[in-house]
């Protein structure tokens, strides 16, 4: 059997990442908007997108930000909705962990949630599959989700300067947060984790800064993590 190519490879990989930057752009350009109305230039809307590559982060960033929070509670929070993706580079190092320095870096900086749930799923499809073609599925998942992400976010920041302040869409952000997190619900420990996460956040906004924020979700990561410890113990026999 003949293997493909690099260049075949990478565009398979283009052609699977194509329909995320349908599900991304929405926020891409919604996290513009926000970010117009809340002050930021357009220079400033595309380094925050470049230098966080991350829409849950950027958003809660984005929020505190806006309400005044200390640098040290922003930088947190951001880094604390980011967690996730050390899992998901753990998950990649059998696969990624033998790859030349410079791809491993670029890949850290581009591994974001649709990028792992496509590379994974080929990965464990094909294990026998080569380092270079590893590699090249990669970046060619990565390029059309970043790529849509970065131009979203600008395409929101110029759509956010022609809409007029008496249109305000704070309330956007947190119906943004509902749409990212619906998804996710899937088992009874994610179910769990957002009860708990909703129920210490509500009950803490009366801490400063939007603290109360960092221990819902320590919180809720707690209780989701035992639930599904909880789950397994029953399975194994």
């Amino acid at each position: 059997m003949t293997l493909p190519t690099e260049n075949a490879t990478f565009w398979r990989g283009v052609v699977d990442g194509l329909p995320f930057v349908l599900v991304s752009a929405p926020f891409g350009v919604l996290f513009g908007v926000l970010a117009t109305e809340g002050g930021l230039n357009l220079l400033e809307i595309l380094s925050f997108s470049l230098v966080v590559v991350a829409g849950a982060a950027q958003f809660t960033a984005l929020q505190l930000m806006l309400d005044n929070a200390p640098t040290i509670v922003v930088l947190a929070s951001a880094l604390a909705v980011n967690l996730r993706l050390v899992m998901y580079s753990a998950g990649l190092a059998p696969h990624l962990g033998g790859a030349p320095l410079k791809a491993r870096l670029a890949a850290a900086y581009m591994l974001v949630d649709p990028v792992y749930a496509l590379t994974a799923a080929r990965y464990d499809a094909q294990p026998s599959m080569p380092m270079p073609l590893k590699v090249a599925y990669f970046f060619g998942t990565a390029a059309p989700v970043m790529i849509g992400w970065f131009a979203s976010t600008l395409i929101g920041a110029a759509l956010g300067t022609q809409i007029p302040e008496a249109y305000a869409l704070d309330f956007a952000l947190p119906i943004a947060f509902i749409a990212m997190a619906g998804p996710m619900m899937r088992t009874a420990a994610h179910m769990a984790a957002a009860f708990v996460a909703v129920v210490l956040a509500l009950s803490l906004t009366w801490l400063p800064y939007g603290t109360g924020l960092l221990v819902a979700g320590l919180g809720g990561m707690l209780t989701g993590a035992r639930v599904e410890l909880m789950q397994r113990e029953r399975i194994t026999p």
